[in-house]
């Protein structure tokens, strides 16, 4: 199914209504990586390239596809944020797999670098999910060192490196962030169902967020529309994303369902029709 076979989108034109960029991910219509991108271009800023690479399956686009997707952003203004595979580990104390996984963002990297994309969102998984992400945390954290070095003498530029927010306190690889001038992607779903406050966490790494997911939360499981998170908090969100100093910022819609999509961007379309934009 392509973009032209789809429905009409029912959802409010939002394309430079923030100052910031706003975006989706390429997986909203059930399609290839470039209908979705045709499809979504006349309504965001930004679309989130979502990308994977295993033995069993690749979504990879090939040369053919690279120079299409630049044209469609070159004629909706439209910029692309690309996510490293999720199937990574650049904390792995095995050097073999430690390396498999630097290859593979490397090589993502390489066939996207012509898209000139606003970031490439990065995950420093941890070696067991929840707040305590490794045994031995020290030895953890060395292997990802060594993996940012390999990532940017392999060219990713530092500043476009978004490092996301994930299931443990952030403080945690902060002095890693930090040390290599690397950016943030702060996760809003990813800290409120993790019990994490996104405000604070807003306040303290936004001078570094170059990237930010916006998605509700309901039962526990996150990735789903903003229909039912608090009008107060979403309001007090978008105000601090919407910082003067970094004009460039995208929030991304990260959503995979057509649903949830039309339903998000009609929620924030109507707080910016109450704001008098």
């Amino acid at each position: 199914m392509d973009a032209v076979n789809q429905p009409a989108m029912c959802v409010p034109r939002l394309k430079g209504r923030f100052d910031f960029r706003l975006g989706t991910s390429s997986y909203i219509i059930p399609a290839d990586i470039e209908p979705n991108v045709r499809a979504l271009a006349p309504f965001v800023d930004d679309i989130e390239l979502v990308l994977f690479e295993s033995d069993e399956f690749s979504n990879l686009p090939d040369e053919r596809t690279i120079p299409r997707l630049a044209n469609i952003a070159e004629d909706h203004d439209l910029t692309y944020t690309v996510h490293f595979p999720l199937d990574t580990q650049l904390g792995a104390r095995d050097e073999v797999e430690r390396r498999a996984s630097v290859e593979k963002c490397l090589r993502v990297y390489r066939l996207t670098r012509s898209l000139s994309p606003h970031a490439w969102i990065v995950h420093f998984h941890g070696e067991r999910r929840g707040s305590d992400p490794a045994a031995d945390i020290e030895g953890w954290l060395d292997a990802l060192r060594r993996s940012v070095g390999d990532l940017l003498e392999g060219g990713i530029p530092p500043g476009l490196t978004a490092v996301e927010t994930l299931d443990y306190p952030f403080d945690v690889v902060w002095p890693i962030v930090s040390e290599n001038e690397l950016s943030v992607c702060i996760d809003v779903g990813h800290l409120i169902v993790n019990g994490y406050d996104p405000v604070a966490t807003t306040l303290k790494y936004r001078e570094a967020c170059r990237v930010v997911h916006l998605h509700g939360v309901r039962n526990g499981k996150d990735h789903l529309d903003l229909g039912g998170m608090d009008r107060s908090l979403l309001r007090k969100l978008i105000r601090l994303f919407e910082t003067p100093e970094v004009p460039e910022r995208v929030v991304t819609l990260e959503l995979f369902s057509r649903s949830d999509f039309e339903c998000s961007m009609n929620v924030l379309g109507g707080l910016n029709s109450e704001d008098g934009r």
